[in-house]
């Protein structure tokens, strides 16, 4: 009972923050933090009554499934502008862009905080500078996506970024594996070339696999129904069944098998819309269906987000270097790789700016560094530098990302028409309700 009261007690929450929100004009995703925030351990939380909020960091972490059922609906949702026809025409820019920000967010990361390290060599190692410059390369899709979805974005900025933050998973195990080997390489002393460049090719290729055969399978299944409705529901059933299967862990030898749901589930909407003739309006019904999924892992992803990390001065000076340098990498990045590949001016000024938030890929790569044995020490300190920023990107990130796009011109504000029509809708509801109340 007090899980779902819980459940409950977040959607209600996230909902009426948007409407508090509403005169700031702000992205719903930012209310949704924010309410997650208020009713999180560290606000409401802290009075103790179970299901009035969540009391601990157990409570959260016992919704764990709705969010990886989330994450996977959103990269199932992001897999599906990987169409043939865009990526001829976006495919080289995309892929450039997406590799060069996220290895010049590494690079500067890493050089700035290799300077902390030089200035505080008790407070920040060498293999922690390194993981979190790895750390530094994962954007966040969810919060894009969401801010796409609510101001209905549209526009050469939007049909660039979404192919992007896909790619940027990719670009970030890769980046993050041979990354954290090293750091685990300097710990030790010895290297480990299964753990730096097998396993890490081998999660990416198992991944992109299980995601293309699991798309197949589900395009020939959609054709034994007629309804939209069966179609629809055995598209969710997918979805569920493929975030399932990715969640399989397991050793071959020395060689470490396991699977990114963001990719798997990625690549099951790239090979769905590509070669399902009703892809479209199935994933439109879709995304009417999981609106109340997405608003409650935002909602779990405010509560799960620690406030304590405020209180180590060392730990928000580190974090504040972090982001100052792991910003600049994205923006530069994206800017001059964007004009080598002759992007246009509002995609060279304004895309890289909408890389900036960052949340559960990051969050998932910390949580490997404080798991694992060879870092038992140093996981902590990395642990919450990535919690600091993560806290920080998710409530700017989005702002930022509504502000780039509205500058860019993908987000067209409400015409007079569309006002007015609104305006008359409602006055004749009213009236209509004036006339039954009246009788």
């Amino acid at each position: 009972m007090s899980t779902l009261l819980s459940v409950s007690v977040a959607l209600l929450a996230g909902l009426l923050m948007t409407r508090a929100f509403k005169p700031l004009k702000l992205p719903s995703v930012t209310a949704y933090l924010i309410a997650g925030i208020l009713i999180g351990p560290y606000c409401v939380g802290r009075l103790g009554i179970d299901g009035l909020g969540f009391s601990s960091a157990d409570a959260v972490g016992a919704l764990g499934l709705i969010s990886e059922v989330a994450l996977g609906f959103i990269a199932f949702s992001i897999g599906s502008e990987f169409r043939l026809d865009d990526l001829k025409k976006t495919g080289k820019q995309a892929f450039v862009i997406g590799v060069f920000q996220a290895l010049t967010a590494t690079l500067l990361v890493d050089l700035a905080l290799y300077a902390v390290h030089i200035a505080m060599p008790d407070k920040l190692t060498v293999p922690q500078l390194i993981t979190l410059g790895a750390i530094a390369t994962a954007t966040a899709p969810a919060a894009t996506l969401m801010v796409v979805r609510q101001y209905k974005a549209k526009g050469p900025l939007t049909d660039l970024l979404l192919p992007i933050v896909a790619l940027d998973d990719a670009v970030g195990l890769i980046v993050f594996a041979v990354s954290f080997g090293i750091a685990k390489t300097l710990m030790v002393g010895s290297v480990d070339m299964i753990s730096i460049i097998i396993n890490p090719l081998v999660e990416i290729g198992c991944s992109l696999l299980l995601g293309a055969v699991m798309g197949w399978v589900l395009t020939q299944l959609e054709k034994m129904f007629n309804s939209n409705t069966n179609r629809l529901n055995m598209t969710i059933t997918f979805v569920f069944l493929t975030v399932a299967l990715s969640m399989m862990d397991f050793h071959i030898g020395p060689v470490h098998i396991s699977f990114s749901s963001l990719l798997v589930c990625m690549m099951l909407g790239t090979i769905f819309c590509n070669i399902c003739p009703l892809s479209n309006d199935l994933m439109e019904k879709a995304d009417r269906w999981t609106s109340p999924l997405f608003a409650l892992f935002f909602v779990i992803s405010g509560a799960e987000l620690e406030l304590s990390v405020f209180t180590d001065f060392a730990i928000v000076f580190i974090g504040v270097v972090y982001i100052i340098f792991r910003s600049l990498g994205k923006y530069f990045g994206t800017f001059a790789s964007a004009k080598a590949t002759n992007c246009s001016p509002n995609i060279c000024k304004y895309l890289g700016i909408t890389l900036l938030p960052q949340a559960g890929v990051a969050l998932g790569m910390c949580a490997i560094a404080a798991s694992t044995p060879e870092m038992a020490d140093q996981g902590a300190l990395i642990r919450n530098i990535t919690l600091f920023a993560v806290l920080i990107y998710e409530l700017v990130g989005p702002l930022l990302t509504k502000a780039a796009l509205t500058a860019a011109g993908d987000i067209q504000p409400m015409s007079e028409e569309v006002k007015f029509r609104r305006h008359h809708k409602l006055a004749l509801a009213k009236s209509k309700k004036e006339n039954e109340s009246a009788k």
